[in-house]
């Protein structure tokens, strides 16, 4: 696929075939949609879409394989298997025969000119036929009624004997350009796809797997990871690279996760931590069991999740998308007035007019306009996560220019959520007591209920008749005798006089016990603060806990605003009524913030990157806490200044070359050149944003 035109052409197939949701990325040429029923639709796609000149690739078709035993494949062999007649004919127009009279011959021009044209409407006209099937035109039916044009009006003069009227060099010339153009096009859009290469690309590594035999003795013996099972069991040591995603059983390593994270310093993993695939052991051994294989590890969720950000467009692309739908049609009618005018009104001759012609039809470029969004896009998304940031949700990167205000969640957000129990007191035996608080806390998914219960795990907790968890609240709980057990803030019970302390534990509405806690801050916590103050983006922090914590760790970090004792449903209704004063981002852990997150202007969620799977936010920093945050924003105001830069100088070369061509101060041959070259420029503009400073 070459730009959005090829795109279009696609999606308008599969909208006849009965599709819905349909994402076509011009870029990787990956298509996904949704389907009521099969029932032979998909395969009807299938062949409806190659009827259009593409090659649907299944994931168990080697296609690289089967196609390079095609004669001129590409377009650099097509480029070069031209050259040699092209040049041929251009030294004969252009007078450098060295006496080498025949090449003068029309005769011999045309059967110079003919392998080229045959190999050049060989693509450029079955792309143009098939496209006009589609209904949506593209860049090929305008070189190939172009170079048509030259050699049709160079044989009617080869047939008359009027010699003034040949010129096979410029349909050569056309076809010959345009290839190069094309690959060099190609080239450089592969580049914009780097990133996410790197990460799709499945290396096979020998993974050190244990078995034990029937005398239960352990044999370690090598195998490919592409041969492992969920559940097999694995050695992993010191200095080599984590085969597939798994869980440790038993040990401690250091593991260096910058394939994932963007951080290169080593993190801590002991029993019962997921190891990431890709990611390697810096010192230490493990011993694990496979927990993902194939298209279920974190690394291929990361990919899917880019992919389908690729291909979803940004509001500002949909304007060029409806152009580049009636762009061709318009520059066809542009060069048919051009004919006319010249020939009728300003006086030239046919030859000069119809030249003139050419020049406005092979310089236009519909592929600068429908390129210019999906090439940054691309850059933008694989620095991203590159530096351990995920974007979802590519209108973000739009959005966050227009951001005036930006809410925090304080619990696992502004500080670490790796709670300590500072103090407890109870009524009754302080181990039923934390026999209890450890079997209602293990059942919650929030940070404080998961540090307590690691704090106080015992091996016999309670088994619960039912329990359930009351959000914003605590956890409540009935054992097989009928008593009611509830843990959580003040607000379980209205009776409670001493606010002092942060969980109370009751059992039948009777005070049982309180907990105290500590919670420390994230060290990146007052700099990423700054970093909003110094955009001038208020900050607020938003949370459940009781004013004067939330206020003393807003004063502690300088927060503009505090909203605390909220419920979660209050802070739903304070995200919505934020977002509809101004423009808001909502950072959360993703988790326990989910309904408020998704009513932000721009969700960013702090995440482990083995829960990526139920994440809803539009960005997700992995693994680095917050100080990834500025970065995210900044590289999505970037982005999006590059698609800007890249839609602008589109339609200035086209507002520009059309006219310059219409008028003849450029040759069709100079036009392809220059079209060619436009779509580079805006590749390598895109390409910049990979190394461009941020920060």
């Amino acid at each position: 696929m070459t730009c959005s035109n090829c795109a279009l052409s696609v999606n308008k197939v599969l909208q006849k075939q009965g599709m819905e949701h349909i994402l076509v990325n011009p870029i990787s040429g990956d298509v996904v949609f949704e389907t009521v029923s099969a029932n032979g639709n998909v395969e009807k796609a299938k062949k409806n879409i190659e009827l259009l000149g593409y090659t649907v690739k299944s994931e168990n078709l080697d296609i690289a394989t089967k196609h390079k035993k095609k004669f001129l494949k590409t377009h650099l062999q097509k480029f070069w298997f031209c050259l040699p007649f092209t040049l041929l004919l251009m030294l004969g127009h252009m007078g450098m025969s060295f006496n080498l009279h025949f090449l003068h011959n029309p005769i011999v021009q045309l059967l110079l000119c003919l392998p080229v044209y045959i190999v050049g409407m060989g693509y450029f006209g079955k792309s143009a036929i098939n496209s006009l099937r589609s209904g949506v035109p593209n860049m090929n039916v305008l070189i190939a009624l172009g170079a048509t044009a030259a050699f049709v009006y160079s044989l009617i003069g080869l047939i008359t004997g009027d010699a003034t009227k040949i010129f096979f060099e410029t349909s050569a010339s056309i076809i010959n350009i345009v290839f190069f153009g094309e690959w060099l096009e190609h080239m450089t859009v592969v580049k914009t796809q780097k990133a996410i290469k790197e990460l799709t690309k499945h290396e096979k590594v020998m993974a050190n797997m244990i078995a034990y035999d029937e005398q239960h003795n352990e044999n370690v013996f090598p195998v490919e990871n592409t041969h492992l099972k969920v559940g097999d069991l694995l050695l992993i040591k010191t200095g080599e690279q984590v085969p597939i995603d798994c869980k440790i059983l038993s040990g401690e390593a250091e593991v260096n996760e910058a394939v994932i994270t963007g951080e290169s310093i080593p993190v801590l993993k002991k029993q019962n931590d997921i190891l990431i695939g890709g990611s390697v052991i810096s010192t230490g051994t493990v011993k694990t069991y496979v927990t993902a294989v194939g298209n279920e590890t974190v690394l291929n969720s990361i990919v899917q999740m880019m992919k389908h950000a690729q291909g979803q467009k940004p509001p500002v692309q949909k304007l060029a998308d409806k152009i580049s739908a009636v762009f061709v049609p318009a520059v066809i009618t542009i060069a048919l007035i051009t004919v006319a005018v010249n020939y009728f009104f300003v006086g030239h001759t046919f030859q000069e007019s119809l030249m003139r012609s050419i020049a406005v039809l092979v310089i236009s470029c519909p592929c600068a306009m429908g390129l210019a969004t999906p090439a940054a896009i691309a850059v933008g998304l694989g620095r991203a996560a590159k530096e351990g940031i995920l974007y979802t949700d590519t209108k973000s990167m739009e959005l966050f220019k227009n951001i005036k205000q930006i809410v925090f969640d304080k619990t696992g957000t502004l500080t670490n959520g790796k709670f300590v129990i500072t103090d407890f007191n109870t009524e009754i035996n302080s181990n039923e007591f934390k026999k209890i608080v450890f079997s209602l806390e293990k059942l919650s998914n929030h940070p404080i209920a998961k540090s307590i219960a690691d704090a106080w795990k015992v091996s016999s907790p309670v088994r619960w008749k039912k329990s359930e968890e009351i959000k914003g609240t605590g956890m409540k709980a009935e054992d097989k005798e009928g008593n009611t057990f509830l843990i959580g803030s003040a607000k379980i019970d209205a009776n409670i006089q001493d606010l002092s302390h942060h969980l109370y534990v009751t059992k039948n509405g009777q005070l049982i016990g309180w907990i105290d806690i500590a919670d420390e801050l994230r060290p990146e916590a007052k700099e990423v603060i700054d970093y909003c103050k110094s955009k001038r983006i208020k900050t607020i922090l938003l949370s459940g806990d009781t004013y004067a914590k939330t206020k003393k760790i807003a004063d502690q970090l300088q927060i503009d605003e505090v909203i605390a004792e909220q419920t979660p449903r209050q802070k739903l209704e304070k995200i919505e009524q934020l977002v509809n004063e101004q423009p808001t981002v909502m950072v959360g852990d993703g988790i326990n913030d989910a309904p408020a997150l998704a009513k932000a202007t721009i969700s960013i969620s702090l995440s482990k990157a083995s829960q990526l799977a139920i994440q809803s936010a539009s960005v997700v920093l992995m693994d680095s806490g917050l100080k990834k945050l500025p970065m995210a924003m900044q590289l999505g105001k970037h982005t999006y200044g590059t698609i800007k830069g890249n839609l602008f100088w589109a339609f200035l070369y086209n507002i520009v070359a059309i006219p310059i061509a219409a008028v003849g101060l450029l040759t069709p041959t100079a036009g392809a050149l220059v079209m060619g070259l436009s779509d580079v420029v805006l590749a390598g503009n895109s390409l910049w944003l990979r190394w461009k400073k941020l920060m």
